[in-house]
């Protein structure tokens, strides 16, 4: 109540009777026009100090009756994760929240396995003449060449779901990739013997262009170096990413390397491999991936998944939005970099986990 009690006493009506002009003057003043006299001017101005007024930006946004509009550009929603649903619902959200305000967001959408729809996408964002991109950036280089371009354009980028190190983009946030491997290292080290193998296993049409699968595994080698682990890691890139494809290729790896006892899925199939398992009957894999997915979560409550890493990108995306929101139409300083937590799901909590 003292705060509404305080708005009400020294808005523009009590600036304006204090200083013994109209309120159109002093209003003159608030947005910095033209026909005050410097004398009244600062009068003005130091009542407002004194007062310490701040003008309801919100309302000025919404007599203004301008359009902001925000552009998404996040992969196709595909048949085989519900990650970049999940995703997308979060925008969703974001979007609900601002569009009263004059706020409009238009998705885009490629294909996570074809470059050239990254490409394509982007370019029509830039011909759009946005104010603002929500990005995820899984082509390394196009990413950056579609940032350098916003960059030109004086359009701010937000990152989410993966970095791009040294870009000048308005803000990253996502997991820190690099400690999410160590960390997956970290927690199955406790579990294997010395002389166990351990099979990292990335899942994606397009490995070398994926920064996020890249780092995960850099990560995860790093912890067995650092601490001078002898533990040997067998990796296999999957680029057929249907359930045969990879039914095939992970039972080659076992039925090669008998001595395999933890599998690391570095991305959101992880389900994927943990079919193969329940199937072939392997209980004596310990099985690590990412992402709190109803799949997943399925072969989590089993036993077959021990582990899920929890990057929550339903808040990722709508953290992303309101970031842009509050940064072009309040001014808001915004931090380089929000690390979301790096949260270990097992079967006893599941149930009291939200994504």
């Amino acid at each position: 109540m003292k705060n509404n009690k305080n708005n009400k006493l020294f808005g523009v009506k009590e600036i304006a009777r204090r200083a013994n002009v109209s309120i159109a003057t002093v209003d003159r003043v608030i947005h910095n026009r033209s026909g005050v006299s410097p004398k009244t001017k600062d009068k003005i101005k130091d009542i407002i100090k004194k007062l310490d007024y701040k003008p309801n930006l919100l309302a000025r946004r919404l007599a203004s009756k301008k359009v902001f509009q925000l552009a998404t550009l996040t992969p196709k929603v595909p048949g085989e994760t519900a990650y970049w649903e999940v995703l997308l619902k979060g925008i969703d959200q974001g979007e609900d929240e601002i569009k009263q305000y004059g706020i409009r967001v238009v998705k885009y959408f490629f294909d996570q396995s074809d470059k050239t729809s990254f490409v394509q996408q982007a370019e029509l964002i830039l011909k759009s003449k946005v104010d603002g991109v929500l990005v995820t950036p899984i082509f390394i280089e196009e990413s950056i060449k579609f940032t350098q371009s916003c960059q030109k354009l004086n359009i701010p980028c937000v990152y989410i779901n993966s970095d791009i190190p040294n870009q000048d983009s308005l803000c990253y946030i996502g997991p820190n990739l690099y400690h999410s491997g160590y960390l997956a290292a970290h927690l199955i080290s406790y579990l294997i013997g010395e002389k166990d193998r351990m099979l990292i296993v990335n899942i994606s049409k397009e490995i070398e262009s994926h920064h996020h699968i890249l780092r995960k595994e850099e990560g995860f080698r790093a912890y067995f170096e650092d601490n001078a682990k002898p533990n040997a890691i067998t990796k296999i890139d999957i680029r057929q990413t249907d359930y045969d494809s990879v039914k095939k290729r992970v039972a080659d790896s076992l039925k090669k390397n008998k001595d395999i006892r933890v599998i690391f899925v570095t991305n959101s199939r992880v389900s994927t491999v943990a079919h193969y398992l329940e199937m072939a009957g392997r209980k004596d894999i310990l099985l690590i991936g990412y992402d709190f997915l109803e799949n997943n979560i399925g072969y989590l409550k089993e036993g077959t998944i021990d582990f899920l890493i929890c990057q929550k990108p339903h808040e990722q995306a709508y953290r992303g939005i309101m970031t842009l929101y509050q940064h072009l139409i309040f001014g808001v300083e915004v931090d380089k970099v929000y690390f979301m937590p790096i949260d270990i799901i097992t079967r006893e909590n599941y149930l009291f986990y939200k994504n």
